[in-house]
């Protein structure tokens, strides 16, 4: 199983730089940065945007991909977005992971001065939104793209990403119909759990609630006519109860869980001194070890 880390974007990068880097001396596979305006209890504080976090992120760094976990159409336009998804590809020499989700209905939902999306806007937006992305990243030239949502007109994306025929999305949803563009689009599927109670589920549940989800991803597999075994599946560490930081067994037994699920992919959050994702740095560092050791035995 690969283990990436998840850094927020809420340091200078004098202090997030030296961070970065140590990820990768340590061997994450992955490392993610969260595409928000403002975001929960540290809406007051430092917090900077994802793209040119993650355009200095690949200066600094060799081996690590990178990526959004995850971007939304809360504040972004697919036409933009390609632009920049094919930029980072290239600064990073095709290292980058697009991370994206439906979003959420927070302050992101309302920073531009939008009207607050309802739950089934919200999904089809989504949906229309990653089918653009997916031909604006493809094609080198999108003359007209309709939608109900979003336009493009004379796009272009061009010399294209390093990766082809793009830069790979990883697709964050739990129910139904995200679940379904992860299988139509994606190439790593993401989730945390439940979507609205993984904070208050015992482990047991947050397992059962992984596992319903991989039965959705696998039947929407195959409804859309694709191997379930063709896409990727990462486990977002730190929203639910389950103690996976509290030692190097604890993270062993939960990895081990996690993968006899299918899962192929975790993020562990970088460890904070303060709310939210506090843990011991020491410890840290040997679950990233203990990683490391046992995907290359």
């Amino acid at each position: 199983m690969r283990v990436g880390v998840v850094i927020l974007p809420a340091v200078s990068w004098p202090e997030g730089a030296p961070i970065w880097q140590r990820a990768e001396e340590l061997g994450a596979d992955t490392a993610w940065t969260y595409d928000h305006l403002t975001w929960r209890d540290l809406r007051d504080g430092p917090w900077f945007a994802a793209v040119p976090l993650l355009a200095a992120a690949s200066q600094v760094t060799t081996t690590m991909r990178l990526g959004t976990l995850v971007t939304s159409p809360n504040f972004r336009h697919p036409v933009t977005l390609a632009k920049e998804a094919m930029t980072l590809d290239d600064l990073s020499q095709g290292r980058i992971t697009l991370g994206i989700g439906a979003g959420g209905s927070g302050w992101d939902a309302s920073a531009t001065g939008q009207l607050r999306w309802s739950p089934a806007e919200r999904s089809a937006r989504f949906a229309e939104f990653v089918d653009h992305l997916d031909r604006l990243l493809v094609e080198p030239a999108v003359d007209r793209l309709e939608g109900a949502f979003y336009r493009a007109v004379d796009a272009r994306a061009v010399p294209g990403c390093v990766q082809r025929p793009r830069v790979p999305f990883a697709i964050a949803g739990a129910g139904p119909r995200s679940i379904e563009v992860a299988a139509r689009h994606g190439q790593l599927w993401v989730t945390f759990g439940h979507p609205a109670r993984a904070e208050e589920q015992s482990p047991t549940d947050c397992v059962a609630a992984a596992r319903a989800q991989v039965a959705l991803l696998e039947r929407a597999c195959e409804r859309v006519g694709r191997d379930p075994a063709s896409i990727d599946r990462l486990y977002l560490q730190g929203l639910t109860t389950e103690p996976w930081l509290e030692s190097v067994e604890a993270f062993r037994d939960l990895a081990g869980t996690y993968a006899d699920l299918g899962f192929t992919d975790l993020a562990l959050h970088w460890p904070r001194v303060e709310p939210p994702f506090v843990a011991d740095p020491a410890v840290f560092e040997a679950i990233l070890a203990e990683a490391n050791a046992s995907e290359g035995s």
